[in-house]
């Protein structure tokens, strides 16, 4: 569903130009000789894969990274001549349609490895494939003593061709963690005796973490669209993303009265309270409420940052805007609720959960549109 902006409740704002530029900043930051990716599952964390794919293509990116088939197919069809690798592996049987369609799956495990080297055999053709390695954050992944007894078995590895080694990093988020040095120390020495190989490993943290990290590519996800990467440093990446939820009516409400179901919170003066066309089923999550006992999230009107009030409902918010200027607020106004004055990881924060959730779980309800943002406002 596509709304038209009339029709639309509220609208979602794209800067393909800020994906790009963050790429760039990514890329600058690699150690001399290491391919800059993109990964853009999720549909791009939320922000369209063909169109942010073919942006970063532009831009002289030519290697992504998606979770699914479905997602390598539908980037694909734009761009033809992009490598792009498969981060969930080989589902049973599809073999031949990710050969037919050029695209690379990583595989995670021995029976993965097995069936992609049958086909090739049968095909009397070496495809790419990716071997990942279980470090230490025990999802996808071989085990080092698996990985190493595949690779000892050259009727299978000769079988298709090894596009990359990779591994993932499970607390990359937190420099000083301890299982960042173990996995990379595991992953050193199972990778060593094949370091002709192309290795990966850094994700968008894992850029950060320096070069010892950064290996022959990086795959960054959440930094390319704006979300923080680090839980200790400030964020250097730009927002590419805007949501602005319309205003469809503005009430007083006398202090001592409360807002919204299950009357959550009550209003300590007379109040001014604007109901906002965008709630948890537009990404909105309902732990971002708030109540009497814990604030909640907020929105930017203009130069005013404006606490929402009470519970988030499915469709609506209702937002304290008493402090804001009679005209800088009236029906059919549009109020930011993620953007530069809004950031991922603030909303996140409130709502106890994580940038990713938020950009990912947008919902589909918006008007959508590419363009550049504005600059954060001075408040």
């Amino acid at each position: 569903m596509r709304a038209s902006e009339n029709l639309a409740g509220g609208r979602l704002t794209i800067d393909r130009d800020a994906i790009a530029a963050n790429w760039s900043l990514l890329k600058g930051l690699l150690k001399p000789g290491t391919t800059c990716a993109a990964t853009i599952k999720a549909d791009a964390y939320g922000t369209g894969a063909t169109s942010t794919a073919e942006r970063l293509w532009e831009a002289g990116c030519t290697t992504f990274f998606v979770a699914l088939p479905e997602e390598g197919a539908f980037v694909r069809s734009a761009l033809p001549d992009a490598t792009v690798y498969i981060l969930g592996g080989l589902f049973p049987g599809i073999a031949s349609d990710l050969a037919g369609a050029n695209l690379i799956p990583v595989l995670n495990s021995v029976a993965e490895v097995r069936e992609w080297a049958g086909f090739c055999k049968a095909e009397s053709q070496a495809f790419p494939a990716a071997l990942q390695l279980n470090t230490g954050m025990n999802r996808l992944g071989m085990d080092p003593e698996e990985f190493a007894d595949v690779m000892a078995q050259k009727e299978l590895t000769t079988s298709f061709d090894i596009a990359l080694l990779m591994t993932h990093l499970a607390c990359g988020s937190d420099p000083e963690h301890p299982l960042n040095r173990q996995q990379l120390n595991t992953f050193v020495a199972a990778t060593q005796p094949f370091s002709t190989l192309p290795r990966s490993m850094a994700n968008s943290a894992g850029v950060f973490l320096g070069p010892d990290y950064h290996f022959d590519l990086a795959r960054p996800g959440i930094s390319l669209y704006g979300g923080k990467a680090l839980d200790t440093a400030p964020n250097i990446m730009s927002p590419v993303a805007m949501v602005e939820a319309r205003v469809m009516q503005i009430r007083n409400v006398p202090k001592g009265q409360t807002i919204g179901y299950g009357g959550a919170e009550t209003v300590t003066r007379d109040s001014k309270i604007a109901l906002v066309a965008a709630g948890y089923a537009d990404g909105l999550h309902r732990r971002a409420g708030s109540s009497d006992d814990r604030p909640g999230g907020f929105g930017v009107i203009g130069s005013h940052k404006v606490p929402l009030i009470g519970r988030v409902s499915m469709d609506m918010i209702a937002l304290d805007v008493t402090d804001v200027p009679g005209d800088a607020v009236t029906r059919g106004s549009f109020v930011e609720m993620l953007g530069p004055n809004v950031a991922a990881s603030d909303l996140a924060a409130y709502a106890e959960t994580i940038d990713y959730e938020y950009l990912t779980g947008l919902g589909r309800r918006y008007h959508r549109r590419y363009a550049a943002l504005p600059a954060p406002q001075e408040r």
